[in-house]
């Protein structure tokens, strides 16, 4: 296909300085042909997360494209070289590109730079390639592009599982988190016994905790009500 001033990704005779951050050889180099087709200058295609931060330190680029499961660790490298990135220069912009949700450091990303700029794709629902550079190109230019399978899992993740509980089971919640038996709590609580222990029960099929002994479960409860604390 060829490239006309119209077709390049922010509407100008201008190309877009990308570096492109993949650890596969084959893909990168796919990626790296199939951005310059689409009218974006890679200026630097690298394997890993340390290559990819001295790559945008060397080129000054505006737009990065960074795979998260990198060298060496091939867990969120990528994506935590995204952040730090974003967070030395705002205006870069950036779009991650992922077979998963890495939940813990996405958030992180798309509220970088007031969500202006950013974008968070999955390989696997990339079914158009023109599409797809249209969005590189949407996020070069200051927009955001997030894959809808990405906002269901962030905002069920935000959601907090606190708010199942009643006011009585987070006072028992917070109890337990102290350390108290069950016994200790139906004193200092003036409930019953069998009180204490349908609240607990209740705390844990609110929390949605996986079955396991009841020491566990208890324990999976106490670390969820201090994340929410």
């Amino acid at each position: 296909m060829s490239v006309t001033p119209d077709d390049r990704p922010n509407g100008t005779d201008r190309a877009v300085r990308t570096v492109l951050a993949e650890d596969g050889v084959l893909l990168r180099e796919g990626l790296s042909g199939l951005l310059e087709r689409f009218g974006f200058t890679v200026v630097e295609a690298v394997g890993d997360a340390a290559a990819l931060e001295e790559a945008v330190h060397r080129h000054d680029p505006g737009l990065v494209v960074t795979d998260i499961r990198m060298p060496p660790g091939y867990s969120d490298e990528g994506l935590r070289a995204a952040v730090r990135l974003r967070r030395e220069r705002p205006g870069l912009a950036v779009v991650a590109l992922s077979q998963y949700v890495e939940q813990s450091y996405a958030a992180d990303l798309l509220d970088s730079g007031g969500g202006a700029g950013v974008g968070y794709l999955l390989k696997e629902r990339v079914a158009d390639v023109e599409e797809f550079a249209a969005q590189l190109g949407r996020v070069a230019a200051g927009g955001t592009v997030v894959d809808p399978e990405v906002v269901r899992q962030l905002l069920r993740r935000r959601r907090d599982p606190l708010e199942r509980l009643s006011g009585r089971e987070r006072e028992v919640l917070a109890e337990i988190a102290e350390g108290h038996s069950n016994t200790a709590i139906a004193q200092r609580m003036h409930l019953s016994e069998a009180a204490v222990g349908k609240h607990i029960g209740n705390i844990l099929a609110k929390l949605d905790l996986p079955p396991d002994d009841g020491l566990n479960r208890r324990v999976m409860a106490v670390l969820t009500y201090l994340r929410g604390a």
